[in-house]
Formats: structure tokens, C-alpha cells, sequence
């Protein structure tokens, strides 16, 4: 299905970190965005508005846990700790990615991992660029 290798074992790589139950690659058709929204309706996560007022309208709340980061606990990982900024905590790369690698042991056991590609910028302008992004 993927044609990009790195991409392909970077993800292996993860979910063999983060021990999901289930990987999903998001293809972005119609098809999947009617499955998802079935799925998100169905466990309670949105609830669909009124059809004929707000047709094709959902509503989302927030968790209230996951509104804001916590500053105390935001770190700019780089080699020099002066590239951080006078402002910012710092911490060395290998020491944040020693304690993500704690933090996301098996963070997604028993859920499902979705791997969703996207792009900041429009498909194809050389200022734009691809990325991919992990969640549950």
C-alpha cells in the first residue's frame, strides 16, 4: 500500500512502540469519511446537530484535558542548549527521546492507530510541505 519505505518502517517502528490493536493508513475518500463519521457518532465522541437546520453538521467537545500545553513540561530539544532560546526549557535530543520512548510504551494499547497524511499548502507548490501524523 505505501510506497515510500522510511515511511512505511518509521511506522512500524511506532506502532511497535506504541502497541495499538489496529493500524488504519487514512486514504482521505468519501467512503472512509462516512465510516469515520458513523464510528465517531456511534461511540458518543460527536453528536450529529439537527439535519434539516445544520445539514452535514457535527459537534465536538474538547476534552478539558487536552486544551492547552503545560509550559513546565515543554522542552526545545537541540544540540546547543543556547539554540533553545533564553525563554524555553531545554533538553538534549537523545534525553527527549529517551523519555518519549517512556512516555508512548504502549500509550495506544488497545486502540486504534490512525496514520494520516497531509500537507501544509497546497498539493504540489514547491513552498509546501508533507507530512504524517500518528494518533488514536
Amino acid at each position: 500500500m505505501v510506497r515510500h519505505q522510511e515511511l512505511q518502517l518509521w511506522v512500524e517502528e511506532m506502532a511497535a512502540m506504541c502497541k495499538p490493536e489496529r493500524i488504519v493508513w487514512i486514504n482521505g475518500s468519501e467512503e472512509e469519511h462516512q465510516r469515520l463519521t458513523a464510528e465517531a457518532i456511534s461511540s458518543g465522541e460527536v453528536i450529529q446537530l439537527d439535519s434539516e437546520k445544520w445539514p452535514g453538521c457535527l459537534y465536538h467537545r474538547t476534552a478539558l484535558n487536552d486544551v492547552a500545553r503545560t509550559e513546565d513540561l515543554t522542552f526545545i530539544c537541540t544540540t546547543l542548549k543556547d539554540d533553545a532560546g533564553p525563554t524555553n526549557n531545554w533538553m538534549s535530543p537523545e534525553e527527549g527521546y529517551r523519555r518519549a520512548g517512556e512516555i508512548f510504551e504502549g500509550a495506544m494499547r488497545g486502540r486504534t492507530m490512525y496514520v494520516i497524511p497531509f500537507c501544509m499548502g497546497p498539493v504540489g507548490s514547491p513552498f509546501s510541505k508533507i507530512g504524517v501524523e500518528l494518533t488514536d
